[in-house]
């Protein structure tokens, strides 16, 4: 028994006007469309034309050879469990290449969506080819040197990408590589050395992400303009290209990159790589390719300091004109730690919080407008944590907590730990005091006596302590 469908698009067609195989497919879509996401979907499955069924097995056709195989390395295990799970009687799921299918255009899939029920479907062509302009990603002018705050986990990274804006291509910076973990200012640091090349109009520049790499190389493909797509590229002065890890297990856009790549550099062009990994580290790309971004300046963005946080905060509170005191800018960059673009955004809806309901920011207002930032930052507090803040605060060996020493400088410090240890932990004080020296655990009574007193006494040093209380609890 043979079981006819025809090319249907799941958002233009109503199940009530379908066949029981062409409504499973709508499902098939949407299920589709759920996991993967809208891009994806639309630059990969949503040319899928639905075919015959025959006995248990059902037929998909793609318009080209290059789709099926992709959609059959990445999609076809799934096609077949959704098919599956739709319709008992169906065993397996074959796809094939039909030529003359409606293809889809590359520049929906990546551009924005269709409105409701609108389909856009254009016979293959070729089509004329994009400019230099339509190839690159506009650089954002907030992204400059000047804006870049410098510490010491990132001036090596900064140093390097001075000299490459100053003197493109110059020997042992060709190609420059940045890497580091997310938000802590790669992408930054090649807006700004675009920005600092594009100033005299001299230069051309072209800055994208390996994934829109990969998604104009895939429609220089589909539209017969891959000469063009090449020449492009290979004729600017300075080629960027943002988060490489995006090609790890996409071998026909590593080739293609690569020949970009050697084209470039032979020529004497200026390349500049970011990934969250060093090259080295990069395992899914290719040898040759590891081999070659290593070859020239790679440069390590490491994870940010407290000193280069606060600095971080200073300036953004400074240039938005809004009073952000000293103890919530100490607490926010005692809290997040690990994204610096986490941490401007946190500040950002502070000072947008104040400047809207024309209240001054304070400890309060911070862990209220930030409640679900910081919830996520939560963890079990635990006495040697307790112990690394206090003396991070000020200003002591953390080996001093557990010391004999009783000059006033270190004791004090001690008593506050001792007391944030009973108001944070569960743990009795007995162990509290074997945590601090194998202290009787009288002596820790008596600490947390004594801070509660002067915590009556000193608004200072109430203030003091109830920042640290907040840093470590969340």
């Amino acid at each position: 028994m043979v079981e006819n469908a025809q090319y249907l698009d799941a958002s233009a067609s109503a199940p009530g006007s379908t066949t029981p195989l062409e409504t499973a497919w709508i499902r098939v879509r949407e299920k589709l469309k759920s996991e993967v996401g809208e891009v994806e979907y639309r630059t990969w499955l949503r040319q899928i034309v639905l075919g015959p069924l025959e006995e248990d097995e059902l037929t998909l056709y793609l318009p080209t050879r290059f789709l099926r195989d992709w959609v059959r390395s990445q999609y076809e295990e799934r096609l077949q469990t959704l098919w599956r799970t739709e319709r008992e009687d169906i065993k397996g799921v074959e796809l094939q290449v039909k030529r003359g299918l409606p293809e889809v255009s590359m520049s929906d899939a990546e551009e924005g969506e269709d409105a409701p029920g609108e389909r856009h479907e254009l016979a293959p062509q070729a089509t004329a080819p994009e400019s230099r302009s339509d190839l690159a990603v506009p650089l954002d002018p907030r992204f400059t040197f000047d804006t870049f705050i410098v510490g010491k986990p990132n001036e090596f990274a900064y140093a390097c990408a001075r000299r490459v804006a100053e003197k493109p291509s110059s020997p042992g910076f060709n190609p420059l590589f940045l890497y580091g973990g997310v938000g802590l200012g790669k992408t930054h640091l090649m807006h700004a050395i675009g920005t600092e090349l594009t100033r005299t109009g001299k230069v051309s520049v072209a800055y994208m992400s390996a994934e829109k790499f990969m998604y104009r190389f895939i429609a220089a493909i589909r539209s017969q303009s891959t000469m063009e797509f090449k020449e492009q590229l290979r004729s600017v002065d300075v080629l960027m290209i943002d988060d490489l890890q995006f090609l790890i297990g996409k071998d026909n856009t590593q080739e293609e990159f690569f020949h970009t790549f050697n084209a470039l550099v032979d020529a004497g062009r200026q390349i500049i790589v970011s990934a969250d990994k060093s090259p080295s580290d990069l395992s899914g790309l290719e040898d040759r390719l590891r081999t070659r971004l290593g070859c020239g300046m790679v440069a390590d963005i490491h994870a940010t300091t407290f000193e280069l946080r606060i600095s971080i905060l200073e300036a953004k509170a400074k240039a938005s004109g809004t009073h952000v005191p000293s103890k919530v800018l100490e607490y926010l960059a005692h809290k997040i730690t690990t994204n610096v673009r986490e941490l401007e955004g946190a500040l950002n809806r502070l000072i947008a919080h104040a400047d809207l309901v024309g209240r001054p920011v304070t400890l309060d207002t911070t862990q209220d407008v930030l409640k679900d930032m910081l919830k996520a930052h939560d963890r079990r507090v635990t006495i040697e944590e307790i112990q690394r803040k206090v003396s991070e605060h000020w200003n002591i060996r953390l080996t001093d907590m557990s010391s004999a020493r009783r000059a006033r400088a270190v004791a004090r410090p001690r008593q506050v730990a001792m007391y944030l240890a009973k108001q944070l932990t569960s743990r009795s004080l007995p162990e509290i005091g074997r945590k601090f020296g194998n202290r009787d655990h009288t002596t820790v009574m008596h600490a947390v006596n004594r801070v509660t007193e002067l915590m009556d006494q000193d608004a200072s040093f109430a203030e003091d302590v109830e920042l640290l209380r907040r840093m470590l609890e969340g």
